[in-house]
């Protein structure tokens, strides 16, 4: 199957979960949550901040492709020793039946951690934004491959009205018109949909095309600490890692370091 096929069959799946949560836990009932009200955290301000490593570590426990790649990791100890690795931020995985993910490992990186925590999902419904704001998260991710220019405004504009930041990824520069006033952050995913290749140059061909204003992560492949160096000298604030730290037996010691190397090459340079 090919990943365009794959997407297609995931978010035919989110949208029998969506209308299947909706009936379950109306809105309303969501936002009596303790996490709806309380203030969120900016993960763009956090990536900014040059004391920060710029890393926004992912809890990942399995991918379509990969299948699984550490399903016995607990979401707790993972995610603190990320922080203390030196992350700006968190991204949790909350897809159960394709990435093993649920809302509940959200929440636990909540309880445990004070930084930025990105919900990623598939959104395509303001229900799920709503969902994202219940669990704790600051932000959430929305796709350009599969939501239509309408719907990246109208899901931008609905986050920030709950406070919630929105990263927008997206693969190509086609994908450039659907940048609107409500997106934060902009994500370059390095995997090619057609091929499943991985290569950050796809980071590198995007960076001077995204206009000033929004903070640019770069996503996928980021195997290296001089691939770090390499995409932050050409413009990028962020770095999305997850299955290179996940797939070792400790992530966070992994994390460590990783960013330990990154430190030692910036002051080489310098």
């Amino acid at each position: 199957m090919s990943e365009l096929n794959r997407l297609e069959q995931i978010i035919a799946t989110k949208q029998r979960e969506v209308s299947e949560r909706k009936s379950l836990y109306p809105a309303k009932l969501l936002e009596q949550s303790v996490h709806f009200p309380a203030p969120t955290l900016s993960m763009k301000k956090y990536l900014l901040d040059k004391g920060k490593s710029g890393i926004i570590a992912e809890f990942k426990r399995r991918s379509p492709s990969k299948g699984d790649i550490n399903p016995y990791a607990k979401v707790e100890e993972v995610s603190i020793s990320y922080m203390q690795a030196g992350c700006s931020g968190l991204s949790v995985l909350t897809d159960k039946t394709y990435f093993g993910g649920s809302n509940k490992d959200l929440e636990i990186a909540r309880a445990f951690n004070f930084c930025p925590i990105l919900r990623k999902d598939f959104i395509i419904d303001e229900y799920q934004i709503v969902e994202a704001r219940s669990i704790g998260a600051d932000l959430i991710l929305l796709i350009a491959e599969v939501l239509e220019n309408g719907e990246v405004t109208r899901l931008a504009k609905f986050a920030h009205s709950l406070g919630l930041e929105v990263l927008l990824e997206m693969h190509h520069k086609d994908q450039l018109h659907k940048l609107n006033e409500d997106i934060d952050l902009v994500g370059v995913n390095n995997r090619d949909l057609k091929t499943f290749h991985v290569n950050i140059e796809t980071s590198l061909e995007l960076v001077d095309l995204i206009p000033d204003g929004f903070t640019k992560i770069s996503e996928s492949g980021i195997n290296t600490p001089q691939s770090i160096v390499k995409l932050k000298s050409a413009g990028f604030d962020g770095f999305l890692i997850g299955e290179n730290f996940m797939r070792t037996s400790d992530p966070g010691k992994t994390c460590l370091h990783f960013i330990q190397r990154i430190n030692n090459l910036e002051k080489q340079i310098q």
